[in-house]
């Protein structure tokens, strides 16, 4: 049979890092490429008594469909959260549940984008966004960074070159891919120039409460005066991804739109998980939990970075984050990573060429190097034999 597919999958482009995912499934292979926590510390037992919990006390309702809009009370923890954390004003009608932070960006795709819309972005940017709204049909305008974040005068730039611009999308603290922090100035900047330009804001947080060095920021969010900043976040990196429980969070009429799209998705999201994350954080201390991933990601950075200047050649520029999960590298601007990766998987260790986080044109002189899910021997490992590989390659001394 000739299938006729819909136009729009002509948008849709298999995931670079979904693939080599598949890589970390081979033991030898030492994986700095997805995005993934650090399984040993997935609150393992403590989840199998909460979900003991869950269903003696109250299995009937945890098997049975519950609202679109999500468990209250977990709602309302998150309501409370942010707003302690970041600075919002939000109750638990300003939360919308979803499985896991990249359906909340899928549905914003479905509320706001529609064939040639255009959407600016940070670049590099976040790879499985660029998938979720390419979808849509959308074009995307990246707006030049540095170590603050965005570049406020070349946003204004584009926001003038693209006056139908329907989404301005960051993720501003420890972003995926740089790691990279925004400033406090470029934050209230960015909210300022949302209400002047009338352009939505999503601002996506799954790695905020990863901080291991510096201060806690406020969200952009927290400088809003218009409505026009969206927030997500997610429980797949303070708690665990195997639930797929975040959330969309924002002024309550746009809410009110998002649970229109996802009835039609998927109706809810599970509702036996919703209410074990609700318990746990109930009968558990989450700062507790929290505070030993940072401090286990704090020494797995150090190792990558330490690392990265012993092996690696001295004309490169890399990225020191204060929380999160990634590292960002440039090498020789004659360097390629994707060619780089092919001789590194030879050595039996991966990472992900930056190039795919360019929605436009990238620099295929970049690589993202995770290193939360990889011991700290490990990373030291890894990183000599990408060294290698680069002094073999382009024939370094």
């Amino acid at each position: 049979m000739e299938y006729r597919y819909a136009g729009r999958l002509s948008n849709i482009r298999a995931s670079e890092i979904r693939e080599l995912l598949k890589l970390t499934e081979r033991p030898e292979v030492i994986s700095f490429a997805g995005g993934l926590p650090a399984s040993e510390l997935f609150p393992i037992q403590e989840i199998k008594e909460v979900n003991d919990y869950v269903l003696d006390c109250c299995g009937e309702q945890a098997l049975q469909y519950t609202t679109t809009e999500g468990f209250q009370p977990l709602r309302r923890w998150i309501a409370e959260r942010m707003n302690s954390r970041l600075g919002t004003a939000f109750d638990e009608d300003n939360i919308m549940i979803t499985h896991g932070s990249q359906q909340a960006l899928d549905l914003t795709g479905k509320v706001f984008l529609e064939e040639g819309d255009v959407v600016l972005c940070e670049s590099p940017t976040y790879l499985a966004a660029i998938s979720a709204f390419r979808a849509y049909g959308c074009r995307f305008a990246e707006v030049e960074t540095d170590e603050e974040g965005m570049v406020i005068s070349r946003l204004e730039k584009a926001l003038e070159e693209n006056p139908e611009a329907k989404l301005i999308y960051i993720v501003p603290d420890f972003q995926n891919p740089t790691g990279r922090t925004w400033s406090l100035a470029r934050r209230r900047q960015l909210a300022e120039l949302s209400a002047k330009y009338n352009v939505v804001v999503i601002e996506d947080n799954p790695y905020g409460e990863l901080r291991y060095e510096g201060d806690f920021l406020p969200s952009v969010k927290s400088f809003d005066k218009e409505g026009n900043v969206l927030c997500t976040g997610t429980f797949s990196k303070i708690f665990c991804p195997g639930y797929r429980i975040g959330w969309i969070a924002g002024e309550k009429e746009v809410i009110r739109k998002y649970v229109l799209v996802k009835q039609g998705v998927d109706l809810q999201c599970n509702t036996v998980a919703q209410m074990v994350i609700s318990s746990f954080l109930e009968k558990y201390n989450i700062d507790d939990h929290i505070d030993k991933i940072r401090e286990v990601y704090h020494r797995r950075r150090d190792a990558a970075v330490d690392s990265i200047e012993r092996f690696f050649p001295d004309n490169i520029k890399y990225t020191k984050p204060e929380g999160g999960l990634f590292l960002w590298v440039e090498l020789d601007e004659k360097m390629n990573t994707t060619k780089l990766l092919e001789k590194c998987l030879e050595q039996d260790v991966a990472f992900v060429p930056g190039d795919s986080f360019y929605p436009n044109s990238g620099k295929s002189n970049t690589m993202r190097i995770n290193f939360s899910n990889t011991q700290e021997e490990k990373i030291v490992e890894g990183i000599r034999r990408i060294g290698n590989a680069i002094r073999s390659l382009y024939g370094i001394d």
